[in-house]
């Protein structure tokens, strides 16, 4: 996320892993000029120069660095200044970290050091992550199968340690898989639950194997009548694919009779929050350019009192 709000400023970022730091990689070394003794600034630390005026210092693992490296950092990060070294004015100081309860390689954070920031603690969102997921290229029978079962999206018992469990980490992991093994029956289940841990292993692994029955995709894409599938994770998978033919049909020439064939095809689930979802994701997706296809006026009319309420 921290690399994402530098690309999107337009700035440089620098990634420092602290608990790879020993106290002088921060502070710097001494050495002899003259009669005095003088410090060698790091050449990590931010510099206008050499980096650029603005950007972002990273303080990556910063919970897990040994108490001397947090010392060490307790002056870059409240006076942004380490001795004669001071960061640019417009560089931006972010840290993080896992929690405790996290089960990660962590030391207390000491008082003085926590207090010196303003803290905020980022939960997993499905939306969020979907909408991610579309952009990056995810499988669509992944992010079918979360939708399907959004609890599976981070599901973490640190007082049981799992070595694999489901996190938005190990779903990109699952995709991976997919493309890997998906032709292979044999192994794609036990490596499934190699990535995500043993129970949903299993049930994304018999998710994926029940897709068989999927509806024509490219008649839907045609404008053909297609029946809507009677099974709820079939439904999931329909919207997911549907979402993602959208996606790659952006740019051509027929972008427009996809994207409305799709609408039209949202309206005719039985359970219309179903076709909300798929059109929420599409619009996530696609973007505001959703709302000028001529068969959006006619979806939204059909859902009106789905969407528009007191």
């Amino acid at each position: 996320m921290v690399a994402q709000i530098a690309e999107r400023h337009r700035v440089p970022m620098i990634d420092i892993r602290l608990s790879q730091m020993e106290p002088s990689d921060l502070r710097g070394i001494p050495f002899r000029a003259g009669d005095r003794v003088e410090w060698a600034i790091p050449a990590v630390l931010p510099d206008a120069e050499r980096h650029g005026p603005a950007g972002i210092l990273f303080l990556d693992e910063i919970t897990s660095a040994p108490p001397a490296v947090s010392a060490a950092a307790y002056q870059l990060i409240l006076d942004r200044r380490l001795g004669e070294y001071r960061v640019p004015d417009r560089w931006a100081i972010f840290a993080a970290g896992n929690r405790q309860g996290d089960r990660g390689v962590t030391y207390s954070m000491a008082a003085p050091l926590a207090n010196r920031f303003s803290h905020f603690e980022v939960e997993t969102h499905l939306d969020d992550w979907v909408a991610w997921a579309y952009a990056q290229g995810i499988d669509e029978r992944v992010i079918a199968f979360l939708r399907f079962r959004p609890e599976l999206l981070f599901d973490f018992d640190p007082a049981h340690n799992p070595v694999a469990f489901p996190s938005p980490r190990s779903w990109e992991f699952a995709h991976r898989c997919l493309k890997k093994f998906g032709d292979i029956p044999e192994l794609l289940q036990g490596t499934l639950q190699g990535c995500v841990g043993p129970a949903a292993g299993i049930e994304v692994a018999a998710f994926v194997d029940s897709l068989d029955q999927m509806p024509d995709l490219d008649a839907i894409l045609a404008g053909e009548s297609v029946p809507v599938p009677r099974e709820i994770d079939l439904q999931y998978a329909v919207a997911a694919a549907l979402v993602g033919r959208a996606i790659r049909a952006q740019g051509q020439a027929d972008t427009d009779r996809v994207i409305g064939n799709i609408l039209a095809y949202a309206g005719r689930f039985p359970q219309r929050e179903m076709g909300v979802m798929l059109v929420s994701d599409l619009h996530r997706a696609v973007g505001n350019s959703l709302f000028e296809v001529p068969a959006f006026a006619d979806w939204a009319a059909v859902v009106a009192d789905v969407m528009l309420y007191e």
